[in-house]
C-alpha cells in the first residue's frame, strides 16, 4: 500500500487549515477545488469576469499538478462547478484554450459541470482535478 502524502506549492493559493492543494497516493493525484486567487498576493481576483476566473483557476490547478509530477496529460477528470448556466459558455471557452494548448496527447480530460452555489459570493468557477501518473 503506497504511502499518502500532500501535495504543496508556493505556486497556487494556500488550502485553507482543513484541506490539502493536493493529494498523492501512489500514482493518484487528486487536486483540491480552486478559485480565482493570486497565489502571490493571496487576492482574489478578476471579480464579474468568468473567463479570466477560468484561465487563473486552471494556472492553479496545473501548479499543482506539477508540484505532484503530473501535467493536464496525466489528467483522467476535471469538475467545473459554476453558479449559473449563464457562465458555462465563456468558461468553455476559455477552459477549451487552456486545456487544450496543455494535452498534447490530444486526450482530453473527461469533464463533468455542475451548478451550484460556490464558497465566496465573487467566485463565478471552481474547478478540481484528478490525476493518474505513470
Amino acid at each position: 500500500m503506497s504511502d499518502k502524502t500532500a501535495v504543496s506549492t508556493p505556486d497556487a493559493p494556500a488550502p485553507m487549515p482543513v484541506f490539502s492543494q493536493g493529494v498523492r497516493k501512489g500514482n493518484l493525484l487528486q487536486v483540491s477545488g480552486q478559485g480565482s486567487v493570486d497565489p502571490a498576493s493571496g487576492e482574489f481576483v478578476f471579480a464579474g469576469d468568468v473567463k479570466a476566473q477560468t484561465t487563473r483557476v486552471l494556472q492553479n490547478v496545473e501548479a499543482i499538478l506539477e508540484a505532484g509530477g503530473a501535467s493536464f496529460d496525466d489528467v483522467l477528470m476535471l469538475r467545473v462547478y459554476l453558479p449559473s448556466r449563464d457562465l458555462f459558455g465563456p468558461m468553455n471557452e476559455a477552459y477549451a484554450e487552456f486545456v487544450g494548448a496543455r494535452t498534447p496527447s490530444g486526450v482530453l480530460p473527461s469533464r463533468t459541470t455542475v451548478f451550484t452555489g460556490l464558497p465566496l459570493e465573487q467566485m463565478l468557477v471552481e474547478i478540481d482535478a484528478l490525476a493518474v501518473l505513470s
